[in-house]
């Protein structure tokens, strides 16, 4: 179901439509209407978006700036902008996108955050109900850590994309890229515990269903997962993201394969799992510190 289009903006469905078509995930395609109906909002009542100008958007964001908004929020909201402008400009609708020459506002380096392995898999070993929900929520949390999924990636997730007898998992990533994660033997136990339990309505083929049988969504996931970390003993709020960075970090540590951990992920460009050798810097100093004939200091 596609977005309610603001009022006087061109190309709404077909603009959604050619999200689609680029393989967008429904969470995306939602940030991006969510992005563009506040930009609508935020913009004079009667102006349409083919008539948007480069002073409106300095402007909004501007607002949005003084409203609390981020560097890093301005920026993805920007980039909604222009994916926008550039297919009405594409389309004919306009001859010159407005966000041009528009640079998006600079954030500071953030690294991802990943809870340390012992305290994780203290968290996950902790004793899990036998109740169906208990059981479906402890594969879920097994397949975020464990695989590394991204959060739209593992609502996606159907039945037939799960081969526990090979031991790995299909996986349709950004952009329809395809994708096979190993699945450990956690994962694997996990879900053959829950599966025998698993309700759905006729029709419905996603692994991890509600209490009303249908596919649950991104929300009720994130949820879960904290009302689970709490009730197993976790000394943190959890995020499906954070096990995810939790699980690149981890495998760094081990594997030091850079490449692997790209491949695993699904990233597109190595730099973006480069992210990860930054995480694990104070683990690899240790490492040359207790290894390297010229690092180890003499005992006084």
């Amino acid at each position: 179901m596609q977005p309610t289009p603001p009022p006087n903006w061109i190309l709404w469905n077909e603009f959604f439509q050619h999200l689609q078509q680029r393989g967008l995930s429904p969470l995306t395609s939602t940030a991006y209407s969510r992005d563009l109906i506040q930009l609508s909002q935020i913009l004079p009542a009667n102006l349409t978006s083919a008539c948007v100008t480069r002073l409106h958007l300095v402007g909004a964001l501007k607002k949005l700036s003084g409203m609390g908004d981020k560097p890093a929020s301005l920026a993805r909201k920007l980039s909604t902008w222009r994916t926008y402008f550039n297919f009405l400009q594409r389309q004919g609708q306009i001859t010159a996108n407005p966000t041009s020459n528009i640079k998006a506002p600079k954030a500071g380096a953030r690294l991802p955050k990943a809870v340390p392995a012992e305290k994780l898999n203290h968290t996950f070993d902790q004793p899990t109900a036998s109740d169906p929900l208990s059981l479906r929520d402890q594969a879920i949390f097994e397949l975020l850590y464990g695989s590394g999924l991204r959060l739209g990636e593992l609502v996606q997730l159907d039945l037939h994309h799960l081969m526990l007898d090979e031991n790995w998992v299909h996986v349709q990533g950004k952009g329809n890229k395809q994708r096979q994660v190993p699945l450990g033997q956690k994962s694997i136990a996990a879900l053959q515990r829950y599966l025998p339990h698993r309700y759905a309505v006729t029709g419905e083929n996603a692994v991890f269903t509600s209490q009303r049988g249908t596919r649950l969504s991104a929300r009720q996931i994130q949820n879960r997962l904290n009302v689970w970390s709490i009730t197993h003993g976790s000394d943190r709020h959890l995020s499906p993201h954070m096990l995810r960075h939790s699980f690149a970090s981890h495998v760094l540590q081990s594997a030091h394969d850079i490449r692997a951990v790209q491949e695993l992920l699904g990233h597109k460009s190595i730099s973006t799992t480069q992210q990860y050798t930054k995480l694990d810097f104070n683990h690899l100093a240790q490492i040359y510190d207790s290894t390297h004939p010229r690092a180890k200091r003499r005992n006084k």
